[in-house]
């Protein structure tokens, strides 16, 4: 049995009643550190803290017929080093009541104790890094988690400005370093230390901040009241701290400042921890870095500020996140979001669902440097209300990192809406012509069978245009906007009355006429004469109602059906074809001007003025000669 005990890989200890060692092997001789004879008879205080709570816990599982398995312990080597020892303990038994000894069989678990913490301090670090809203709530909070994660009593940061965040650069010879946060903890009484800490100031090389700032490398001391730090060496044996490592927080070559941390434990250097402060430092960097750019950016866009709350335009700017950083009175006012709903919301919130994949897509681009131009978005108001936007964003980068996406844009869902009428209603217009020309033909065909069956049923069309009406009903309500076309559109009514014309649809800013039905045959010269009554009707309204519209005229003259006639079935693509060409020549007019097609020019030319323009290119048709109509002969 002795043996067995002897070569056991577990340290084995054997105690009185009262805790005293009665035997040792030597694996609990090499994890202590002791030798032999330095155990036998001492108290096991001498390695465990809190012995006797242990012994109580001990014979109290005990009492109850079990044993005590896995009870992690803090002991202490010979160096009074830490150790976290995982002990099973058991009371053996004697005749004599109170005479019976305790067993201890220990394995070390102080390496993965270590890991589990060195993890539980990586994640809340870079949780802190990921939520803090400012550098100064942020490193208060990486002081307490190192020090409360690692088992670490005192943490500081050390710095050669007001607060950390001026970089120095190159070596820094000259910085001098002064303590700017403490964090502590309750379990120690610190504060002379700390307050001498307060006036304490470091040059590079000089103590431990000193020397971490001119290395540039994390570093460590077993005990810093054997240190030779003459400042704080013995403030810090007083306040009963010894151990100390610190780090740089380092960006490539620029230095922010330095951290370090103090134990009231005698503690071996760990390059495993040296190595992971030195990561974090890095991380630390980067977030002070981010802050500050974005810090720059928020105190140059207040300078705007002014000038952007009393722009029309909707202007935002947001973070690499999505989350706003800054948005406008026409924003808000458009978008009817306030501003404590903002600070809570992404940019992402806000698009419509339908444009959120495409919206990403560009998002990204732009984060990656990309330009691209003029875009357009798609909000959803806070009431739900759909709003068509266009402008252009671009992102801010300092030092090669994105800050910011900024975006200037125009509220264009009354000219989005006006044009998705617009082209309903020339949808409108072809399907009404055609309804109209073939009854019409049909009840020619029908009535008189043989006069139509070789002929061909000509008609002339009529396209007017109000230049730019579409742009002027972007900056007006629906109201207004009927209120000023009613009285022009009246006049134009009356004039297709006069003529005996018929009207097919007014769509927004152009209206249709079209003359020459087998009910109105020859009525070419009424649409001529019509174009020009209705120019001068846009130069009395401009005249009195101080406006400054423009009409653009556009004729055809074309045939609509020719050769036998099929009364069950009509083609009546040349009648489309003809609606067509007319709305060319006036999408392709000139502002002011009447203009029309050979066809058109040739039935008129003997009764009336025209000009030459030239050839246009007409879809589906080439090239066509055109003429400006500029009046009737005397």
């Amino acid at each position: 049995m002795e043996q067995v005990i002897t070569s056991m890989a577990d340290a084995l200890l054997v105690t009185s009643n009262s805790g005293k060692i009665k035997k040792v092997n030597r694996a609990a001789q090499k994890l202590f550190g002791f030798e032999e004879k330095e155990l036998i008879n001492q108290p096991i205080s001498l390695i465990i803290d809190e012995d006797q709570f242990l012994i109580k816990a001990i014979y109290q599982h005990s009492y109850l017929k079990r044993n005590l398995q896995n009870l992690e312990v803090v002991c202490r080597t010979k160096t009074r080093e830490k150790l976290l020892i995982a002990f099973s303990c058991s009371v053996i038994p004697k005749k004599t009541e109170g005479l019976e000894d305790i067993v201890y069989i220990g394995r070390d678990i102080t390496a993965w104790q270590r890991r589990e913490q060195r993890t539980s301090a990586q994640y809340s670090i870079t949780r802190i890094l990921s939520e803090s809203q400012s550098i100064k709530q942020g490193i208060p909070q990486i002081l307490q988690s190192i020090c409360q994660n690692l088992g670490w009593d005192l943490g500081e940061l050390w710095t050669p400005s007001q607060y950390i965040g001026t970089s120095v650069q190159g070596d820094s010879l000259n910085a001098v370093l002064r303590c700017v946060e403490i964090w502590s903890s309750r379990l120690v009484s610190v504060r002379e230390f700390k307050a001498i800490t307060w006036q304490t100031t470091y040059t590079p090389s000089v103590g431990l901040p000193g020397r971490i700032w001119i290395g540039r490398l994390p570093l460590w001391i077993k005990d810093i009241t054997v240190d030779g730090d003459q400042r704080r060496s013995q403030p810090a044996a007083e306040a009963g701290l010894h151990a100390a490592f610190g780090f740089p927080i380092l960006d490539d070559s620029e230095i922010l400042g330095v951290m370090v941390f103090f134990s009231r434990d005698v503690q071996p250097k760990d390059k495993d921890l040296l190595q992971m402060m030195g990561s974090i430092g890095s991380q630390i960097s980067q977030f002070i870095k981010r802050k500050q750019a974005e810090n720059a950016l928020v105190e140059s866009e207040e300078r705007y500020r002014d000038l952007f709350e009393n722009a029309n335009d909707l202007i935002q700017s947001v973070n690499p996140s999505g989350r706003f950083l800054y948005v406008n009175r026409a924003w808000r006012e458009t978008l009817g979001y306030s501003e404590a709903e903002i600070a809570n919301m992404s940019v992402f919130d806000i698009i419509h669902p339908e444009f959120k994949q495409h919206c990403l897509q560009r998002f990204y681009r732009v984060l990656s440097g990309e330009n691209l131009g003029q875009i357009t978005a798609i909000f959803v108001a806070k009431d739900g209300q759909t709003i068509f936007l266009e402008g252009n964003i671009n992102c801010k980068f300092v030092e090669g990192h994105p800050v910011a996406i900024r975006g200037i844009f125009r509220n264009v869902s009354q000219r989005v809406a006006a044009e998705e009428a617009l082209r309903y209603q020339q949808k409108e217009t072809e399907r009404l012509l055609l309804n109209i020309l073939p009854a019409a033909i049909s009840r020619e065909v029908k009535e008189q069978p043989a006069s139509i069956a070789e002929d061909f049923a000509d008609v002339t069309v009529l396209f007017a245009d109000i230049v730019g009406l579409s742009e002027i009903a972007t900056s007006m309500k629906a109201i207004q906007l009927l209120n000023l076309l009613n009285p022009i559109f009246s006049v134009f009514d009356r004039l297709t009355e006069r003529y005996s014309l018929e009207r097919i649809r007014t769509i927004n800013d152009a209206y249709v006429v079209v003359g020459g039905l087998p009910t109105h045959r020859h009525r070419t010269q009424a649409i001529a004469l019509m174009a020009l009554d209705m120019q001068t009707a846009i130069a009395l309204f401009n005249t009195e109602n101080n406006q400054n519209f423009s009409i653009r005229i556009g004729i055809h003259s074309g045939s609509v059906v020719g050769g036998v006639i099929d009364l069950n079935k009509f083609n009546y693509e040349l009648c489309k074809d003809t609606v067509n060409i007319a709305s060319y020549m006036e999408s392709q007019g000139i502002a002011g001007k009447i203009q029309v097609t050979e066809n058109t020019y040739k039935c008129l030319c003997d009764e009336f003025v025209f000009e030459k323009r030239g050839e246009i290119e007409v879809k589906g048709k080439g090239k066509m000669t055109t003429y400006l109509l500029i009046g009737r002969k005397e």
